[in-house]
Protein backbone atom coordinates (compact mmCIF):
# COMPACT_ATOMS: atom_id res chain seq x y z
CA UNK A 1 0.00 0.00 0.00
CA UNK A 2 0.94 3.43 -1.03
CA UNK A 3 1.44 5.81 1.98
CA UNK A 4 -0.14 9.15 1.85
CA UNK A 5 2.79 11.09 3.80
CA UNK A 6 6.44 10.39 3.94
CA UNK A 7 8.04 11.86 6.88
CA UNK A 8 11.52 12.57 6.23
CA UNK A 9 13.72 13.25 9.29
CA UNK A 10 17.52 15.09 9.00
CA UNK A 11 19.69 13.76 11.27
CA UNK A 12 23.38 15.34 12.32
CA UNK A 13 24.91 13.88 15.06
CA UNK A 14 21.50 14.23 17.06
CA UNK A 15 21.19 10.31 17.88
CA UNK A 16 20.49 11.02 21.27
CA UNK A 17 16.88 12.87 20.12
CA UNK A 18 16.45 10.52 17.53
CA UNK A 19 14.61 7.78 19.12
CA UNK A 20 12.02 10.30 20.80
CA UNK A 21 11.31 11.99 17.47
CA UNK A 22 10.35 8.42 15.83
CA UNK A 23 8.36 7.78 18.50
CA UNK A 24 5.99 10.40 18.48
CA UNK A 25 5.73 9.67 14.80
CA UNK A 26 4.33 6.63 15.74
CA UNK A 27 1.97 7.65 18.21
CA UNK A 28 -0.08 8.15 15.06
CA UNK A 29 -2.46 5.50 13.50
CA UNK A 30 -3.25 3.81 11.04
CA UNK A 31 0.55 3.44 10.25
CA UNK A 32 -0.37 2.47 6.78
CA UNK A 33 -0.79 6.50 6.05
CA UNK A 34 2.72 7.72 6.15
CA UNK A 35 6.42 5.72 5.93
CA UNK A 36 9.74 7.44 7.57
CA UNK A 37 12.53 8.22 5.43
CA UNK A 38 15.92 8.60 8.14
CA UNK A 39 18.57 10.59 6.07
CA UNK A 40 21.82 10.59 8.02
CA UNK A 41 23.92 13.42 7.01
CA UNK A 42 27.21 12.33 7.52
CA UNK A 43 27.19 11.85 11.43
CA UNK A 44 30.40 11.15 13.09
CA UNK A 45 29.57 10.74 16.92
CA UNK A 46 29.61 7.29 17.79
CA UNK A 47 25.96 7.76 19.95
CA UNK A 48 23.97 8.62 16.95
CA UNK A 49 26.30 5.95 14.62
CA UNK A 50 25.26 3.44 16.64
CA UNK A 51 21.66 4.18 17.33
CA UNK A 52 21.29 4.45 13.76
CA UNK A 53 22.64 0.49 13.65
CA UNK A 54 19.75 0.20 16.31
CA UNK A 55 16.84 1.70 14.42
CA UNK A 56 18.15 -0.28 11.32
CA UNK A 57 18.44 -3.98 12.81
CA UNK A 58 14.94 -3.73 14.79
CA UNK A 59 12.72 -1.70 12.66
CA UNK A 60 12.40 -2.46 8.81
CA UNK A 61 9.79 -0.35 8.42
CA UNK A 62 12.07 2.87 8.19
CA UNK A 63 13.92 3.53 5.29
CA UNK A 64 17.64 4.89 6.25
CA UNK A 65 19.46 6.80 3.79
CA UNK A 66 23.67 7.29 4.20
CA UNK A 67 25.18 9.92 2.81
CA UNK A 68 28.59 11.85 3.44
CA UNK A 69 27.85 15.73 5.19
CA UNK A 70 26.71 17.72 2.80
CA UNK A 71 23.96 20.10 4.61
CA UNK A 72 20.59 20.67 5.39
CA UNK A 73 18.71 21.32 2.23
CA UNK A 74 20.39 18.24 0.17
CA UNK A 75 19.86 15.95 2.84
CA UNK A 76 15.95 17.39 2.97
CA UNK A 77 15.76 17.18 -0.95
CA UNK A 78 17.38 13.74 -1.34
CA UNK A 79 14.76 12.27 1.54
CA UNK A 80 11.84 13.74 -0.34
CA UNK A 81 13.34 12.36 -3.68
CA UNK A 82 12.88 8.46 -2.10
CA UNK A 83 9.17 9.30 -1.00
CA UNK A 84 6.64 7.26 -2.12
CA UNK A 85 3.85 9.60 -0.32
CA UNK A 86 2.49 12.61 -2.53
CA UNK A 87 2.50 14.53 1.11
CA UNK A 88 6.24 15.12 2.63
CA UNK A 89 6.74 16.04 6.13
CA UNK A 90 10.24 17.17 7.44
CA UNK A 91 11.05 16.61 10.70
CA UNK A 92 14.46 17.64 12.36
CA UNK A 93 15.79 14.77 14.39
CA UNK A 94 15.62 16.91 18.08
CA UNK A 95 12.25 17.52 17.31
CA UNK A 96 8.54 15.52 18.18
CA UNK A 97 5.76 14.93 15.83
CA UNK A 98 2.15 15.42 17.00
CA UNK A 99 -0.35 13.07 15.41
CA UNK A 100 -2.51 15.78 14.70
CA UNK A 101 -0.18 17.36 11.74
CA UNK A 102 -0.49 14.13 10.51
CA UNK A 103 -3.88 13.86 10.61
CA UNK A 104 -4.69 17.33 9.33
CA UNK A 105 -1.77 17.32 6.14
CA UNK A 106 -3.74 14.28 5.15
CA UNK A 107 -7.84 15.34 5.82
CA UNK A 108 -7.08 19.17 4.26
CA UNK A 109 -4.91 18.35 0.92
CA UNK A 110 -7.05 15.49 0.32
CA UNK A 111 -9.85 17.48 0.95
CA UNK A 112 -8.89 21.14 -0.61
CA UNK A 113 -6.96 20.96 -4.39
CA UNK A 114 -6.20 24.76 -3.78
CA UNK A 115 -4.26 24.37 -0.31
CA UNK A 116 -0.71 23.66 -0.76
CA UNK A 117 0.62 23.79 2.26
CA UNK A 118 -0.90 22.98 5.94
CA UNK A 119 0.95 24.66 9.16
CA UNK A 120 0.28 25.33 12.95
CA UNK A 121 1.54 25.90 16.43
CA UNK A 122 4.36 24.52 18.21
CA UNK A 123 4.91 23.81 22.04
CA UNK A 124 8.44 25.01 22.99
CA UNK A 125 10.65 22.77 25.37
CA UNK A 126 14.00 22.24 26.59
CA UNK A 127 15.84 25.56 27.04
CA UNK A 128 12.07 26.79 26.96
CA UNK A 129 8.54 26.24 27.34
CA UNK A 130 6.18 28.00 25.65
CA UNK A 131 3.60 27.69 22.74
CA UNK A 132 4.91 29.23 19.54
CA UNK A 133 1.76 30.27 18.18
CA UNK A 134 1.06 30.55 14.33
CA UNK A 135 -1.41 32.85 11.98
CA UNK A 136 -2.48 32.99 8.73
CA UNK A 137 -0.49 33.81 5.81
CA UNK A 138 0.29 37.05 4.70
CA UNK A 139 2.81 37.71 2.87
CA UNK A 140 3.85 40.74 4.15
CA UNK A 141 4.36 39.00 7.45
CA UNK A 142 6.69 36.29 5.51
CA UNK A 143 8.89 39.00 3.62
CA UNK A 144 9.78 40.27 6.84
CA UNK A 145 9.95 37.28 8.79
CA UNK A 146 9.99 33.53 8.57
CA UNK A 147 6.90 32.37 11.13
CA UNK A 148 6.31 28.71 9.24
CA UNK A 149 8.66 26.22 10.67
CA UNK A 150 9.97 23.54 8.11
CA UNK A 151 7.63 20.78 10.10
CA UNK A 152 4.92 21.41 8.10
CA UNK A 153 2.69 19.85 5.53
CA UNK A 154 2.74 20.20 1.37
CA UNK A 155 2.38 18.52 -1.63
CA UNK A 156 5.44 17.00 -2.65
CA UNK A 157 4.29 17.93 -6.18
CA UNK A 158 5.07 21.76 -6.17
CA UNK A 159 8.29 20.97 -4.57
CA UNK A 160 8.89 19.14 -7.69
CA UNK A 161 8.27 22.44 -9.79
CA UNK A 162 10.61 24.36 -7.31
CA UNK A 163 13.09 22.51 -7.30
CA UNK A 164 13.21 21.46 -3.65
CA UNK A 165 15.15 23.05 -0.95
CA UNK A 166 18.15 25.04 -2.18
CA UNK A 167 21.11 23.19 -2.05
CA UNK A 168 23.18 26.65 -2.58
CA UNK A 169 22.19 28.57 0.43
CA UNK A 170 25.42 30.44 1.75
CA UNK A 171 24.68 29.34 5.94
CA UNK A 172 22.39 26.42 6.51
CA UNK A 173 19.10 28.00 8.99
CA UNK A 174 17.21 29.49 6.44
CA UNK A 175 16.06 26.75 3.75
CA UNK A 176 12.18 26.29 5.04
CA UNK A 177 12.03 30.18 4.63
CA UNK A 178 13.27 30.65 1.27
CA UNK A 179 10.97 27.49 -0.33
CA UNK A 180 7.83 29.21 1.17
CA UNK A 181 8.50 32.77 -0.71
CA UNK A 182 9.00 30.87 -3.79
CA UNK A 183 6.27 28.79 -2.85
CA UNK A 184 4.01 32.17 -2.35
CA UNK A 185 5.26 33.92 -5.59
CA UNK A 186 4.15 30.84 -7.36
CA UNK A 187 0.86 30.86 -5.90
CA UNK A 188 0.67 28.62 -3.84
CA UNK A 189 -1.84 28.39 -1.02
CA UNK A 190 -1.52 28.00 3.13
CA UNK A 191 -3.42 27.17 5.44
CA UNK A 192 -3.05 27.64 9.33
CA UNK A 193 -4.69 25.51 11.59
CA UNK A 194 -4.40 26.68 15.25
CA UNK A 195 -3.64 23.32 17.10
CA UNK A 196 -0.17 22.22 18.37
CA UNK A 197 1.61 20.31 15.26
CA UNK A 198 5.01 19.71 16.57
CA UNK A 199 6.99 19.74 20.19
CA UNK A 200 10.36 22.20 18.94
CA UNK A 201 13.19 21.48 21.17
CA UNK A 202 15.06 24.89 21.92
CA UNK A 203 18.96 24.30 23.22
CA UNK A 204 22.19 26.40 23.42
CA UNK A 205 24.49 26.18 19.93
CA UNK A 206 21.42 25.10 17.37
CA UNK A 207 21.94 25.45 14.08
CA UNK A 208 18.93 28.08 13.76
CA UNK A 209 20.73 30.15 16.69
CA UNK A 210 23.91 30.26 13.81
CA UNK A 211 22.05 31.24 11.18
CA UNK A 212 20.62 34.13 12.84
CA UNK A 213 24.00 35.17 13.17
CA UNK A 214 24.29 35.35 9.35
CA UNK A 215 21.02 36.67 8.63
CA UNK A 216 22.24 39.82 6.57
CA UNK A 217 24.05 37.44 4.25
CA UNK A 218 21.05 35.25 4.37
CA UNK A 219 18.73 38.01 3.52
CA UNK A 220 21.06 39.41 0.83
CA UNK A 221 21.30 35.90 -0.57
CA UNK A 222 17.42 35.19 -0.73
CA UNK A 223 15.66 38.45 -1.60
CA UNK A 224 18.20 39.03 -4.83
CA UNK A 225 17.19 35.81 -6.66
CA UNK A 226 15.49 36.27 -9.65
CA UNK A 227 12.30 34.64 -8.71
CA UNK A 228 12.25 36.41 -5.13
CA UNK A 229 14.16 40.01 -5.87
CA UNK A 230 10.95 41.67 -6.77
CA UNK A 231 9.82 41.36 -3.46
CA UNK A 232 12.83 43.71 -2.00
CA UNK A 233 11.36 46.85 -2.67
CA UNK A 234 8.07 45.68 -1.13
CA UNK A 235 10.10 44.33 2.32
CA UNK A 236 12.41 47.61 1.99
CA UNK A 237 8.31 49.62 2.06
CA UNK A 238 7.03 47.36 4.88
CA UNK A 239 10.50 47.92 6.88
CA UNK A 240 10.49 51.80 6.60
CA UNK A 241 7.04 52.09 7.19
CA UNK A 242 7.46 50.52 10.39
CA UNK A 243 10.44 53.00 11.50
CA UNK A 244 7.81 55.95 10.70
CA UNK A 245 5.20 54.11 12.74
CA UNK A 246 5.09 57.09 14.74
CA UNK A 247 4.72 59.80 12.28
CA UNK A 248 1.08 59.51 11.27
CA UNK A 249 1.30 61.50 7.81
CA UNK A 250 4.50 59.91 6.22
CA UNK A 251 3.49 56.50 7.74
CA UNK A 252 -0.27 56.79 5.38
CA UNK A 253 1.51 57.62 2.35
CA UNK A 254 4.08 54.71 2.94
CA UNK A 255 0.70 52.48 3.74
CA UNK A 256 -0.59 53.76 0.46
CA UNK A 257 2.58 52.67 -1.18
CA UNK A 258 2.39 49.33 0.18
CA UNK A 259 -1.36 48.78 -1.08
CA UNK A 260 -0.10 49.61 -4.32
CA UNK A 261 3.30 47.23 -4.69
CA UNK A 262 1.02 44.52 -2.94
CA UNK A 263 -1.52 44.96 -5.99
CA UNK A 264 1.35 44.58 -8.42
CA UNK A 265 2.71 41.68 -6.76
CA UNK A 266 -0.97 39.93 -6.58
CA UNK A 267 -0.92 38.79 -3.45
Amino acid sequence: MIPKTSIIITCYNLGNYLEEAIASIKDYSPSEDYEIILVNDGSSDRVTIEILKKIEQQDKSIFVLHQPNIGLAKARNNGIKLAKGKYIIPLDADNKLRPELIKKTIAILDSKEEVDVVYGDAQLFGNKDSVWKGKPFDIAEMVLNNYIDACAGFRKSVWEELGGYDENMPVMGFEDWDLWLRMAVRGCQFQYVETIFFDYRVRDNSMLSDAWKSRPQLLDYIFNKKELNHLLPFRNCLIENQKLKQEPAVATIFGQLFQKIKRKLHF
